[in-house]
């Protein structure tokens, strides 16, 4: 057994690499602190707090961290009671939210106290796909076009080859399929369980394009093409969907908007029309919203999310209407990729997030998708109507952010 000093030495000299600890030490608890303690001597930094956590590290390695030295921490806040009228999630649910920005957990669950008051939230789901989008490159735009053909004539035996791969994972369609001069991308879109499913899709389509070249000859440039479109803004996904697209909708009386958003729903209405859509469009953003990706953010770190995806979440849209007087109010969310099973959701510290809401697990991620998609409301609209009576700055020097 190598010395600790020793392999420190040869760390810091560059005789060894991170991840070969392991092979000269007994366990993985040793090796995490020799590369912690590597990361010290290396910044001249105590690293104490990085030390201290409850994961279990063993099995992290096995799927979530490579080379780890300790993990982080972001305080945890809970917002709520939050009152959702869905198709999954029926009644009232405290969401965790992890966010290190003062305000914000204030925000979402005054936001709440609204919803609340109004008699809850009405959230559907509305699209639910994940999708893997590869590039071929043919001899020419004629041939480009054969494979495309081949590809729409040939979907059922593409869809069994990819499904042999996967219990879970059904491939439903293939579209659409782009050719650009000599290449063609085809993006293959499957439904995924409780899983958010990008392993699950990757694996499934590669085993297609195996028959796929197989029968045509067409040369697979990259499984993926930057057409899926994954960890990316884009607006395919803003108009075709990705991961679970859900609305929120609520409707507010106008006394309850005075009473508890100091303000009134002409007020809100013109902030929305004013910042969230005409000043989104001037400044060619995709998210015509106040602040999606707060919420979304908040939720996903909380409860072992890619927080790749975050960028996709942040896509969306706020409506505002005055009907009859009151306020209505919805949010549209079209690519939400998220996971009750499965990557992050396996640590313990997001399973126990998860199980707040009583959303771990199998059967359980459409009721996930309508209270985050309901928590993203009570945020939004709680800004909106700070924005509308003037009190956003107020707040957060109040809370922490001056």
């Amino acid at each position: 057994m190598v010395e600790k000093k020793e392999i420190i030495t040869k760390l810091l000299n560059g005789e060894m690499k991170l991840h070969e600890i392991e092979k000269y030490t007994e366990n993985v608890g040793e090796a995490l602190n020799i590369r912690r303690e590597f990361a010290e001597k290396l910044s001249n930094t105590s690293l104490e707090n990085l030390s201290k956590y409850s994961l279990d590290m063993e099995e992290a390695m096995k799927r979530n961290i490579e080379n780890p030295i300790g993990a982080v921490q972001i305080p945890v806040g809970l917002a709520g009671p939050l009152h959702i009228n869905g198709e999954h999630a029926d009644g009232e649910f405290y969401v965790p939210l992890a966010t290190s920005e003062g305000a914000l957990v204030a925000s979402v669950n005054r936001g709440c106290s609204v919803i609340k008051a109004s008699g809850g939230a009405t959230v559907r789901i509305i699209g639910d796909k994940m999708t893997r989008a590869p590039v071929i490159k043919a001899k020419s735009v004629a041939d480009a076009v054969e494979i495309k053909n081949w590809i729409d004539k040939n979907f059922m035996e593409l869809k069994k080859a990819a499904e042999v791969t996967t219990r879970h994972g059904k491939l439903v369609r293939i579209d659409p399929i782009v050719v650009v001069g000599k290449y063609v991308y085809p993006r293959f879109v499957f439904t995924t369980g409780d899983s958010m499913g990008m392993n699950m899709v990757t694996i499934a389509t590669e085993a297609a394009l195996n028959l796929l070249t197989h029968k045509t000859g067409a040369h697979v440039i990259a499984l993926s093409g930057n057409f899926c479109v994954d960890k990316k803004p884009s607006t395919l996904n803003f108009i075709e969907g990705r991961g679970k697209s859900v609305v929120a909708e609520v409707v507010v009386p106008k006394e309850i908007v005075n009473k508890k958003l100091k303000t009134t729903p002409e007020a809100i209405l013109e902030v929305n029309i004013a910042k969230n859509l005409v000043g989104s469009a001037i400044s060619g953003s995709m998210g015509f919203n106040a602040h999606y990706a707060n919420m979304i953010g908040a939720v996903f770190l909380a409860t072992g999310q890619d927080e790749a995806h975050i960028v996709e979440g942040s896509l969306g849209i706020t409506t505002a209407e005055e009907v009859d007087g009151d306020l209505y109010f919805s949010v549209t969310l079209p690519d939400m990729p998220i996971a009750t099973i499965g990557g992050g959701t396996r640590l313990e510290t997001a399973r126990e997030c998860l199980e707040i809401m009583d959303v771990a697990g199998n059967g359980k991620v459409g009721k996930f998708a309508e209270i985050i998609a309901g928590t993203v409301l009570a945020g939004e609209l709680s800004l909106m109507g700070a924005l509308a009576a003037g009190h956003l700055a107020r707040a957060h020097k109040e809370l922490g952010r001056g």
